[in-house]
């Protein structure tokens, strides 16, 4: 066990007769930074989802922290934090109000000052006694984060978690991020921001027509990309570059 935070094999999924996911492998490490990259619909949504506990798979395996997702859904469920479209968010009560009921309902110690300080650290301060409805979509993210954090959980998943908000508030979930898993938390993030993998990932993985492609550092994507054209200057190839490369490879076959 170890340390092995995430453990997935031969994950299948259908909705209906699609078929998204045909098969997926993979492991994430405590204080890793594994990023899912992958276009629209390619399935990221629904791992997470399995690994959460919404969502059954149809086959295939999965255990977080020792836990298996679907024999010990409740234990799984205390282990880990979920954030992204499903913002656990009370519109009815205030931020500093949604911060200390999740405070209280994982036990942590002084839900008060947690609240107050992830408040300070999210830049809500001003917003904190407003009603969260009454929030912009960037505020309500950066809610839905911090409320995510609250009781260390040891597996973090992160869908899409930067999408509409301003480069600043990127900047600052991207060094929570980084703080979290340098404290041992196991984090997954989805992602269509490519830049956002190069910032944050140890490994990433590209899930493309329902299997995990290819997985590996950045470096090691680096390395399957053709050697870059010498014309007047050597161009590293982006992670962009890359992600084409080996989807466009996949779909010619």
């Amino acid at each position: 066990m170890g340390h092995t935070a995430i453990s997935v094999r031969g994950l299948t999924k259908s909705f209906k007769d699609k078929e998204v996911l045909k098969g997926v492998d993979f492991e994430v490490g405590r204080g890793e930074i594994f990023a899912l990259l992958g276009s629209n619909g390619a399935g990221k949504t629904t791992t997470v989802n399995i690994l959460s506990t919404l969502v059954k798979p149809d086959g295939g395996e999965a255990e977080i922290c020792g836990f298996d997702v679907q024999r010990q859904p409740e234990q799984v469920r205390r282990s880990i934090s979920l954030t992204g479209q499903f913002a656990a968010i009370d519109g009815m009560l205030t931020g500093r109000e949604n911060l200390i009921m999740i405070a209280k309902l994982r036990g942590v110690p002084h839900p008060v000052q947690t609240a107050g300080s992830l408040l300070d650290r999210f830049s809500l301060k001003e917003a904190a006694n407003r009603r969260a409805d009454k929030y912009s979509g960037g505020m309500k993210r950066r809610l839905d984060i911090a409320m995510s954090l609250i009781g260390t959980p040891a597996v973090i998943f992160l869908d899409e978690p930067t999408t509409g908000l301003d480069p600043e508030a990127r900047i600052e979930v991207w060094n929570t991020v980084k703080e979290l898993a340098g404290g041992g938390t196991a984090i997954v993030l989805t992602t269509q921001y490519l830049e956002e993998a190069e910032q944050l990932a140890d490994r990433i993985g590209i899930l493309h027509g329902g299997t995990l492609i290819k997985t590996g550092t950045l470096s090691e994507l680096k390395k399957m990309f053709p050697p870059a054209k010498v014309e007047y200057i050597e161009k590293q190839p982006t992670l962009e570059d890359i992600f084409l490369e080996i989807i466009g490879n996949k779909e010619e076959k």
